[in-house]
């Protein structure tokens, strides 16, 4: 069963991790999608093994920091498929292991710029062709340090719960429109990312022992929750906050 058939998704940071699981999932569940991310080798890496599965991609190298960027990324969706009815805001960045009175503004307006105004900004250039086409599923990327404390990570947290705001506003705002709009809070994902804590089992034994399910997640299992919420299965679905975190929010 195809359940993206016929649809096209852009995906932001899709050259690794869980923006890259996601792209691979829906292309084979028939999307043909557009990535992002601003390391062109990876991005060609990507595309290029999805095209030698017969799948339909290309990507658009930048930074959701840049509006033209984002602009763009509309006009070559749009250009080459016609149409443009999913977006996973994926992308992101981190500033990890300070406490708020050690971290300086440059930091803080970086992150913010990267994971809420980069999120508004690609967001606001996919609506009007969304509403032209009167339906779309948007999807953005939090994580669970939205939803609890966790120790030495305030930029990051504080960006994405205000990531989880902007969703639910979002879902009243458009659902008239055909437009759903839903959050998915993963847990400690192995990405690269996470590759230095992944590789360090003095640090990363103990975070573990916090989740009821004793691992990290993995990028596709997040990418079947993503894949559910952004197909017709999911059409009664908006504004809602999906944790995906092996239980650790519930321990």
């Amino acid at each position: 069963m195809n359940r993206l058939h016929g649809k096209v998704a852009v995906i932001t940071g899709g050259n690794a991790g869980i923006g890259e699981a996601i792209a691979k999932a829906f292309v084979r569940e028939g999307a043909s999608v557009v990535i992002t991310g601003r390391r062109q080798e990876e991005l060609d890496r990507v595309v290029n093994g999805i095209v030698k599965e017969q799948g339909k991609a290309f990507a658009v190298a930048g930074s959701v920091t840049d509006e033209r960027h984002v602009q763009e990324t509309v006009r070559q969706t749009v250009q080459q498929f016609g149409q443009l009815d999913i977006l996973v805001n994926n992308a992101g960045v981190g500033d990890f292991g300070k406490r708020l009175h050690e971290i300086d503004d440059a930091t803080w307006m970086q992150v913010f710029d990267v994971n809420l105004t980069g999120v508004f900004r690609m967001t606001r250039a996919v609506l009007p062709q969304m509403l032209k086409q009167g339906k779309g599923a948007i999807v953005n990327i939090s994580s669970i340090a939205s939803l609890i404390g966790l120790s030495s990570l305030p930029v990051y947290a504080a960006s994405k719960g205000g990531l989880d705001a902007l969703t639910r506003a979002l879902a009243v705002d458009y659902a008239k429109d055909g437009i759903r709009c839903n959050v998915v809070n993963p847990g400690l994902i192995d990405t690269p990312m996470a590759a230095p804590l992944m590789s360090n089992s003095e640090l990363l034994d103990p975070i573990l022992s916090h989740y009821p399910i004793r691992r990290a997640g993995k990028p596709e299992e997040v990418a079947n929750m993503v894949l559910y919420l952004v197909s017709d299965e999911a059409t009664w679905v908006t504004g809602g906050t999906f944790p995906i975190d092996g239980g650790m929010t519930i321990s």
